[in-house]
């Protein structure tokens, strides 16, 4: 049995409200009060009394359809919050030098729809031996195909060697036993000859 509920025309901007009801999406009934009640935002509160008006909406056609049920087993299945108007509700606020700041008075509708029905099973990915494996997050697989900026895609600076380490790698080839120097030892070489 799903019961829903709206609040409308709530004082403060939908974005705000928001952040708010992203904390109770597909929690149960009882753990989202509880995060409502101990939320520091403005918003929690208004959200708290849509959320207590669709428990009361279950209750009652609950009870209308002649069906026993239990407010414990309710989880916020959806929740999202709307934009309101601003039309007609523009201030003016003193700025300085004489100016004036417009300001507009943001307003938002919240709708929430509870459950009673069982709840979806997240799915997980599975090996080929058919055990299951916890899947990655998104933001991580996503930052792992991405290029990377800044300094990092800067290209190095090539190193250069310092002359005694040219002279220590002609006298390991000399050493050595090789027929022809390196190429750095060679172009040294002919450096010095000139």
């Amino acid at each position: 049995m799903e019961a829903i509920a709206s609040a409308k025309y709530l004082r403060g901007s939908a974005q705000k409200a928001r952040l708010v009801v992203d904390m109770i999406r597909g929690k149960d009934v009882n753990k989202a009060l509880a995060i409502l009640r101990f939320s520091t935002k403005r918003a929690s509160t208004l959200v708290e009394k849509c959320l207590r008006s669709a428990i009361a909406n279950a209750n009652e056609a609950a009870e209308k359809a002649n069906v026993a049920i239990d407010p414990d087993d309710l989880w916020v299945k959806t929740v999202y919050v709307d934009r309101g108007p601003t039309k007609g509700r523009r201030r003016v606020r003193p700025a300085p030098q004489g100016r004036a700041y417009r300001e507009q008075r943001h307003f938002c509708h919240v709708t929430v729809l509870l459950s009673n029905d069982a709840r979806p099973e997240p799915k997980a990915a599975r090996h080929g031996d058919g055990k299951a494996v916890a899947a990655k997050p998104a933001k991580l697989t996503e930052s792992k195909n991405r290029k990377r900026g800044g300094a990092a895609a800067a290209p190095r600076a090539k190193r250069v060697a310092s002359k005694s380490e040219a002279t220590e790698k002609a006298a390991v080839d000399k050493a050595a036993g090789d027929k022809k120097p390196s190429k750095r030892a060679a172009t040294k070489k002919a450096k010095t000859d000139e």
